[in-house]
């Protein structure tokens, strides 16, 4: 696959919207919120333009039981794909527009990292001008190898973690 960064897209939002509107329509009841996360819920971030979305479901089996409509409107069930609780849809194959990261409350830890993380880049320009120039460096010293790139990110986004967990919590209290 293809390592492209690009510039921020206003229309990432609509796209989440868009996405989140067919989600909402499988899971009805059993679906607590919707979540977009990820760069491309970043104003101002570069990102590979794949909108990340978090559902939390009432009880992640739903996630199992509804698979198959969720590969009707074009997403790929991976499972846990190596994250207990956790359940992974991603749509397009190699020209990727999607990733589904469900979750149920007993995974509040994974959620709430990706809500820090979220959160923490919006509110902290300089951190997201930080991590953004990053992965545009990483993409094009490995436009072709995303798990270079996945590699080269990997120190900063543990940092970014713990920093925003920390900060989240803090606001908190």
């Amino acid at each position: 696959m293809k390592v492209t960064v690009q510039a921020y897209n206003s229309n990432w939002a609509n796209l989440f919207k868009k996405e989140a509107e067919k989600i909402k329509v499988i899971f009805g009841d059993q679906l607590i919120d919707i979540y977009h996360i990820g760069s491309t819920s970043v104003p101002g971030l570069h990102a590979k333009p794949i909108i990340d979305m978090l559902p939390v479901l009432k009880d992640i089996k739903v996630a199992d039981q509804l698979a198959h409509q969720m590969e009707r409107i074009g997403y790929e069930a991976l499972g846990e794909y190596g994250l207990p609780g956790r359940r992974y849809f991603r749509k397009g194959a190699d020209k990727r527009t999607h990733h589904v990261h469900m979750y149920d409350p007993l995974s509040s830890d994974e959620i709430e990292r990706h809500l820090a993380v979220r959160d923490y880049l919006r509110q902290h320009p300089e951190a997201a001008a930080e991590y953004g120039a990053l992965k545009v460096k990483l993409a094009e010293a490995y436009p072709n190898h995303i798990e270079s790139y996945i590699d080269g990110k990997n120190d900063f986004v543990q940092q970014l973690e713990k920093e925003s967990v920390q900060w989240k919590r803090q606001q908190e209290k």
